[in-house]
């Protein structure tokens, strides 16, 4: 059984409650950003849930908490992972969370750390 193939439950994180549930062509890791009726959620947590069946644990469903956000509209390439930013600058985070601890709300075009 493919990953994909399994639903997606997403929840919320403050408060906890269930946004939808969803089939995903893709795996959804924390960092990467979901739509859900029109509001975009980074993904914090991904966890799975498995069912025993014939004496083996097989997949059941995909849960991911989610934290409503701004999509942010400076994203960088480095080492095959979308870091928030431009990497070249030596003050970024390097993470898909945090853009930099100058200047953490961006944007980076106009920042006198650069």
């Amino acid at each position: 059984m493919d990953l994909s193939d399994l639903p997606t439950e997403i929840f919320t994180v403050n408060p906890e409650r269930s946004l939808a549930k969803a089939y995903f062509e893709w795996m959804p890791q924390p960092g990467n950003y979901v739509e859900v009726e029109g509001n975009t959620y980074i993904v914090l947590e991904r966890r799975h849930r498995y069912h025993l069946k014939a004496g083996r644990y097989v997949p059941q469903k995909i849960t991911v908490f989610v934290k409503l956000t701004q999509k942010p509209s400076e994203m960088s390439l480095l080492k095959g992972l979308w870091v928030i930013g431009d990497s070249r600058c030596r003050f970024n985070a390097h993470s898909e969370f945090i853009r930099c601890a100058v200047n953490p709300d961006g944007p980076c075009h106009g920042c006198t750390a650069w």
